[in-house]
């Protein structure tokens, strides 16, 4: 006879649980993080380190934003933004603004948007 079978969890919760070590959001230097953030590795993968944590040093070695490396992953934005804040913190990744604020509140610039928009129009 066969040992019983453990019910597997078909959300992935638990799996999720396991990954952020019971952590629900990220918190301190990832707080700020959106979908557009831009992530780079800062340092090599070095043995000991949670899987997902070496697999995003290996792709981020290049510039990637947080929804492409959460749809490489598979994971959700908060699961994701937790292991970030744990490489952030430990110095490991740099997180960017895709595009340099020229001046806080100012908004983007309508010089560009009038020229996309006329761009557009001509298509």
């Amino acid at each position: 006879m066969s040992a019983p079978r453990r019910p597997t969890d078909p959300s992935g919760l638990e799996r999720y649980y396991v990954l952020t070590k019971g952590r629900s959001g990220p918190g301190g230097s990832a707080s700020s993080l959106d979908v557009a953030t831009l992530i780079v590795t800062r340092v090599a993968p070095v043995p000991g380190l949670q899987h997902e944590h070496e697999d995003i040093l290996r792709r981020c070695r290049d510039p990637l934003s947080v929804a492409e490396l959460g749809a490489h992953l598979g994971l959700p934005f908060n699961i994701l933004a937790v292991l970030l804040t744990d490489l952030l913190e430990a110095g490991r990744v740099e997180a960017r603004d895709p595009i340099p604020a020229h001046g806080a509140g100012r908004g983007p610039d309508l010089a560009l948007l009038e020229e996309v928009l006329s761009g557009l129009q001509r298509l």
